[in-house]
């Protein structure tokens, strides 16, 4: 059972870390220095569970071009198995019950392999592909009938 709960102590916040150093750094060789910016005690982070193990995290944030959903990593043992696809569910949720009325945007920068997940929930590519910590990408937006609550 998958469970994604916010993180609301240091531990967790913690761990979270550990997840994304594991993915990003060790795995993806994003530096560390990119990695964690000045954005982490900005953004609202989360915790994926697989009966009860720590094994994904991701965030979201307010900018001044909208809501980013950011830093989705699944421990390589836990791929496949719809951790990711929990994940982009619970980060939308928390968006749409926190944000007032109206949300102007709501993207991300998706690696090329993640396409298909964000995808599925409605967002579309916009835009040429770049590179970001040296992994392509594309940005990618949830059309606004998507998230309009009319």
């Amino acid at each position: 059972m998958i469970n994604v709960l916010p993180i609301s102590t240091p531990a967790d916040l913690d761990i979270a870390f550990a997840i994304r150093r594991t993915v990003f750094v060790e795995e993806q060789h994003v530096s560390a220095e990119e990695e964690y910016d000045e954005f982490e005690e900005v953004s609202t982070h989360f915790l994926a569970y697989s009966d009860g193990t720590p094994c994904g995290t991701s965030r979201w944030r307010r900018t001044s071009n909208g809501i980013k959903l950011e830093r989705f990593a699944v421990l390589p043992a836990f791929r496949g198995k719809g951790v990711g696809k929990a994940l982009v569910q619970a980060v939308l949720n928390d968006v749409f019950n926190q944000q007032p009325e109206p949300i102007e945007r709501i993207y991300l920068h998706a690696q090329i392999t993640a396409m298909p997940l964000y995808a599925s929930f409605g967002f579309v590519a916009v835009g040429p592909m770049f590179e970001e910590a040296g992994i392509q990408h594309y940005k990618m937006v949830l059309p606004g009938a998507a998230y309009s609550k009319e």
